[in-house]
C-alpha cells in the first residue's frame, strides 16, 4: 500500500502513522512515523504538501495541533495516507525524511496537567490483599467512581530519560520511628496514558471522549512503594509518585485504534449517569515488560474496569477544565495471572516471590542500573499490528 517499500505488516504502516517531537543537531520538529522514518511535518506544512492550518509549521511539539480538534486530525491522517502511498509525491516527500536511528526523540507535548487513575478492577484487588489482609479488598467506592490522583506534569520524561532513585521518608516494619535515604522498595507501574487535544470549559460528557482527546501514550509511572505506604494516608500518594514519570515518544491516534475497540467490562453496581454513555468500550492493547532485558508480564488494556472516557468525565464533572496537553493516565494494568501483571510488587507479591532474570540473578524490587522496558501493540488491519513503540528507563542512583 505504500512506495516506501516496508516489510509485510510493518506495525508502523500507514494504517498506524503516530505523531512524535524529534530533533537532529541544533534543530527540532514535529513529525509523524512511517515504517522506520519520520516525515518532518513540519517542512511538509510549509512546502504545502499537508494543511494543519498552520499548527505544524515551525513548531517543535505538538501542542498547537493538538488543539485545532477532530476535523484537521482528520484531514491530516488522510493527507499523510495520500502522501505514503501515491508514488507521485515521492520526490518531494523523501528529502524530509530521517531514519529513527539517526535522530533524538523528545517529549511530543507540552505536558499541562498529569492525572493518575487506579482503573485495574485486578490491580485494585492484588494491593487490597497485600495491603489490607483479611479484609474487603475494594474499598466501597472503588465501583463507583474512578479512582485518581493529580501528579506533577514537569516530571513527566520521554523514554530514555534516566530515573533517579528516590529519596524521602519511609517507616520499615520494625523502626519505631520514619528514617531518611533512598527508595528501598522501587517499583513500576504499566499504563496507557491519553492525551487531551481540544479543551474544555467545564464538564466533558462520555459521549465526548473522542472530541476532546487525540490518542495515547504508553507510561511508567515509577513508584517508590516504601515511601508511599508511609505517606500515602490519609491523602494519597505524593512523593513515593512525583519524581518520574515516563511516556513513550509516540502518540497513537484513536483513530488508529479503532480495530482494537471492544467491549468493555460489565459495570456492577450501576454508575451514576454521568458516567454512562452510548457506548461502553475498552481497547483491546496488550502491553509487555521486560527487566533487563527479561520478559516478565504481559498486560491487558481489554479487560480494565474504567474506561478513558469514563476516566475523562470524571476528571471534569466538577467543572474542573480539560486543557490541552492533559495527559491522564489509566493506572496500573494488570489482568488475572501473575505473568499479566504490570507492577513488580504484584508480580513478587511484595517481595516474598521474586522473580528470576534471564542472567540468573533474582529481582524483588529495582536496583541501580536496572532498566525497565514498555511496550504495547494493538490488533491493526488485515493482521497488522499496531505498534506504540516503547518506553525505556534506566535506574541511576542520582543524575
Amino acid at each position: 500500500m505504500t512506495w516506501l517499500e516496508l516489510g509485510e505488516g510493518h506495525p508502523f504502516g500507514v494504517h498506524n502513522l503516530p505523531l512524535c517531537s524529534f530533533g537532529r543537531e541544533c534543530a527540532e520538529w514535529v513529525g509523524v512515523r512511517i515504517g522506520d522514518r519520520i516525515l518532518n511535518l513540519a517542512g511538509a506544512e510549509h512546502l504545502g504538501l499537508v494543511d494543519a492550518g498552520g499548527s505544524l509549521d515551525g513548531e517543535t511539539t505538538l501542542n498547537r495541533f493538538l488543539a485545532q480538534g477532530r476535523p484537521t486530525w482528520t484531514r491530516l491522517r488522510e493527507q499523510l495516507t495520500e502522501l505514503f502511498t501515491d508514488g507521485r509525491h515521492r520526490e518531494k516527500v523523501e528529502p524530509l525524511l530521517f531514519d529513527v536511528g539517526d535522530v533524538r526523540l523528545n517529549l511530543p507535548f507540552e505536558v499541562a496537567d498529569y492525572v493518575d487513575f487506579y482503573s485495574s478492577e485486578q490491580h485494585a484487588t492484588n494491593l487490597g490483599k497485600l495491603f489490607r489482609p483479611g479484609m474487603e479488598p475494594l474499598l466501597p467506592n472503588w465501583k463507583r467512581l474512578p479512582v485518581g490522583y493529580h501528579g506533577r506534569a514537569g516530571t513527566v520524561v520521554v523514554s530514555g530519560t534516566e530515573v533517579p532513585r528516590p529519596w524521602g521518608q519511609r517507616k520499615r516494619p520494625d523502626d519505631a520511628a520514619p528514617t531518611y535515604g533512598p527508595s528501598e522498595r522501587l517499583d513500576i507501574e504499566a499504563e496507557l496514558g491519553f492525551v487531551v487535544g481540544v479543551p474544555s470549559a467545564g464538564a466533558v460528557g462520555v459521549d465526548e471522549f473522542r472530541e476532546h482527546v487525540y490518542g495515547a501514550v504508553i507510561v511508567n509511572d515509577w513508584s517508590a512503594r516504601d515511601l508511599q505506604a508511609w505517606e500515602y494516608q490519609p491523602l494519597g500518594p505524593f512523593t513515593a509518585k512525583s519524581f518520574r514519570t515516563s511516556v513513550s515518544p509516540w502518540v497513537v491516534s484513536l483513530d488508529a485504534l479503532d480495530t482494537a475497540r471492544v467491549p468493555a467490562p460489565v459495570q456492577e453496581p450501576e454508575v451514576l449517569p454521568y458516567l454512562r454513555g452510548r457506548e461502553h468500550v475498552g481497547y483491546d492493547i496488550r502491553l509487555e515488560v521486560t527487566w533487563n532485558g527479561t520478559v516478565v508480564a504481559r498486560p491487558p488494556f481489554a479487560g480494565m474496569y474504567w474506561t478513558p472516557a469514563q476516566q475523562l468525565a470524571h476528571l471534569t464533572v466538577n467543572g474542573a477544565f480539560a486543557r490541552t496537553g492533559d495527559l491522564y493516565a489509566s493506572g496500573t494494568i494488570s489482568g488475572d495471572s501473575p505473568e499479566e501483571v504490570g507492577s513488580f510488587i504484584e508480580r513478587t507479591w511484595n517481595g516474598a516471590q521474586p522473580v528470576r532474570l534471564s542472567d540468573g540473578s533474582s529481582r524483588s524490587f529495582l536496583l541501580d542500573g536496572d532498566t525497565v522496558t514498555i511496550s504495547a501493540t494493538a490488533p491493526g488491519v488485515d493482521g497488522a499490528a499496531v505498534a506504540f513503540g516503547e518506553v525505556t528507563g534506566t535506574v541511576v542512583r542520582e543524575l
